[in-house]
Order: C-alpha cells, then structure tokens, then sequence
C-alpha cells in the first residue's frame, strides 16, 4: 500500500505527464499540474526541486516506457517496428514528450540492459550472427532505421485525425514492418 506522499507524488507525475505532453516544458503551468494532482504547489515542489526536474522526471519515465515497449527478436527483427508503430499509436503522449525533449535539448536517457538499446543492439548482432539480418549493417544505425520505420506513420504531416482506428492504420503498420523486412534482408549472392 503506498503511503500518503507516495500518492501524491505518483497524482503529481500522472498530471505532469498530461501536462508535458500537451503543452512542453515552457508551455506547461505547475499551477494546472497542482490542480489537477489535488496537490498544492509547496508539495509539489517538495518533490521536485522546480519545473524542469519534474519535467525530466516525467521524460524519464516516458522514455523508459517507450524503450520497454518494444524488443528485438533475432528470429523476427522486423516485427520490433510493429511493436514500436504499436506502441506509438496506443501512447502517443511519450511520442510528443520525446519530441518535445529534443526541441528543448534535453539528453534522452533510456534504460539499461535488455530492454534498452545495448540489449536491443546485442540481439541485433544476434540476428545478423544467425542469418536473419544482412552482416553488413552497422547495428546501431540499424537500429536507429528500425526506430525511425516503426514511428514513421506517427510522424508523417499527411494522417488524418480518424486513421488510429481504421483499415488505413493497420495498412501503414504493414507497410512498416515489409519495409523493415526488405531493409533488414540479408543479400543474395
């Protein structure tokens, strides 16, 4: 059972969340994060020293997330672009965190081991070791290509506001994950 401050403190992480999401680190108001955590501005900043720390303390919990939400099977590569098209569809508010972390310069800290890009860059290898991906890839660039083909959709200024749910999506998600199998393939001699 969590202890008084600890609910406060997860009340003020959930709507600072919402709040940086929507509105960025400069665009956010402590006063609505308050509000909306049924928290006073003193308790906030009780646990956080000012905005920015609340701030990457709420980046840094997206990005774990963000990182969690996906894996790499050596067997199937490909399909870590749908769990990341997946994952960007169904949470978009760490996509638009991340984003607005790298508009303000902020270093993104992902999390360590097999979740985060060393356990991603290891069954990477793995994959080119037994056949699945072509040798001659760089793994870390590979990766980032993988990333950049699972958020593409997510990212493109062309998507209608009722796509998430539609034919159109599940077509897109496809169209990633053929596009990652092709770029992945091993070459033929």
């Amino acid at each position: 059972m969590r202890s008084t401050s600890e609910s406060v403190k997860a009340r003020v992480l959930d709507a600072a969340r919402v709040e940086f999401a929507t509105y960025g680190l400069a665009g956010a108001r402590i006063d609505r994060i308050a509000k909306e955590a049924s928290a006073s501005k003193e308790r906030l900043y009780a646990y956080f020293a000012d905005k920015q720390a609340l701030f990457e303390s709420v980046l840094n919990l997206d990005t774990a997330e963000f990182f969690e939400s996906a894996t790499i099977d050596p067997a199937d590569p490909s399909a870590f672009v749908g769990a990341v098209f997946d994952h960007a569809l169904s949470t978009p508010a760490h996509h638009r965190m991340i984003t607005w972390a790298r508009l303000d310069g902020f270093v993104l800290n992902p999390p360590q081991g097999l979740s985060g890009p060393d356990g991603k860059l290891a069954a990477l290898r793995e994959a080119q070791r037994i056949g699945t991906v072509d040798p001659d890839w760089q793994p870390e660039m590979l990766m980032q290509i993988l990333f950049s083909l699972g958020l593409a959709w997510a990212q493109s200024p062309v998507r209608h506001p009722d796509e998430a749910q539609s034919l159109t999506a599940q077509t897109a998600r496809a169209s990633a994950i053929e596009a990652a199998r092709r770029v992945i393939a091993p070459r033929t001699p």
